[in-house]
């Protein structure tokens, strides 16, 4: 051994969003709402209501304006039957 720290290079997790914003989870290919972090994974619920779910920060990615329009209005069409969100 030569006695050196080797430093391993890991990529820096991406910032913390504000809770509400509306993020895809791209091993999922699905839309979820933003809603905390727990021991380094951040917890998504689905807009529409349900169950949450875990994922790894690096899977996320904000939601496009066309991903944010379909999830506000699913949303909406969930809410006008009266399906509890």
């Amino acid at each position: 051994m030569s006695g050196k720290f080797v430093r391993s290079e890991q990529p820096e997790s991406p910032p913390v969003p504000e809770i509400g914003t509306l993020l895809v989870d791209v091993s999922r290919d699905q839309v979820g709402e933003f809603r905390g972090e727990w021991c380094g994974w951040w917890c998504l619920r689905p807009v529409c209501g349900g169950t949450e779910w875990a994922v790894s920060p690096g899977d996320t990615q904000l939601a496009s304006p066309e991903e944010r329009l379909r999830a506000e209005t699913a949303r909406a069409n969930a809410r006008s039957r009266g399906e509890l969100l």
